[in-house]
């Protein structure tokens, strides 16, 4: 028996405004990802990437279509309903969002106070040690202010990944880095993904990164316009960056 998808997305259209200002911004997308799938998103700046994003973490309610994540419908979906899939769920942001009054640990911390199944006891000895495993062990009381760039994508990385998520979104996590910093994170949350088993939906415009991907998808003007792309086993060689 095949395993359900952890992203099941069919006929989903989503709009903005309403009466004469209501706009389209998504057109029929459909989109399965698996278990453990490295799956990256590319498409020019408009076409509705974090959009979709956005609905896939529950961070907005679908309003046509099917949008099953771990097996729920969310079109639907009561808000308690919505609270428990995003519980499942770690995000990763372009500008890393970390809280400048809490130290790196604390700020890992503070999602894993979010999990009342997680003992406090163990809370920080599991964010040290996701801490650890990004390469910040010696970072752990620094704050934000006092990291480089790279460094607070790291702590954004440990923050997603430290309750083991099922599924993973990364908005242009590597936007704002140089592109030693972007490799190091993107193999970071690679590495750490596959050892948890998890799936990584990514944005991005970074074409340093594609070779990570177990699959390339491109959106257009709101529309998926591929969605099986196999990624070559060979390092990408283009320099561009945007």
């Amino acid at each position: 028996m095949l395993e359900e998808p952890v992203v099941d997305l069919k006929n989903l259209n989503h709009y903005f405004g309403k009466g004469e200002l209501k706009k389209q911004v998504l057109f029929d997308i459909d989109l399965e990802l698996q278990r453990g799938e490295i799956v990256l998103m590319t498409g020019p700046s408009g076409s509705g990437k974090t959009t979709l994003l956005t609905l896939i973490g529950s961070l907005r309610s679908p309003q046509e279509g099917s949008l099953k994540i771990f097996g729920e419908e969310l079109n639907g979906a009561s808000k308690t309903m919505q609270v428990e899939v995003r519980r499942h769920i770690g995000y990763i942001f372009q500008a890393h969002n970390l809280l400048k009054f809490l130290t790196a640990r604390q700020n890992v911390e503070m999602s894993l106070r979010l999990h009342k199944d997680i003992p406090g006891k163990e809370v920080t000895k599991k964010a040290v040690a996701m801490l650890e495993a990004v390469g910040l062990g010696t970072h752990i009381n620094y704050y934000p202010d006092n990291l480089s760039g790279g460094q607070k994508q790291r702590v954004a990385i440990a923050r997603a990944l430290a309750s083991h998520p099922k599924l993973v979104l990364a908005d242009e996590p590597t936007a704002a880095l140089d592109s030693k910093s972007g490799r190091d994170v993107v193999e970071i949350m690679q590495q750490l993904a596959q050892e948890q088993g998890c799936t990584i939906l990514l944005v991005t415009h970074d074409n340093r990164i594609l070779d990570i991907a177990d699959r390339l998808i491109h959106m257009e003007d709101g529309r998926l316009v591929t969605n099986d792309t196999l990624v070559d086993t060979a390092p990408v060689m283009s320099t561009s960056n945007r």
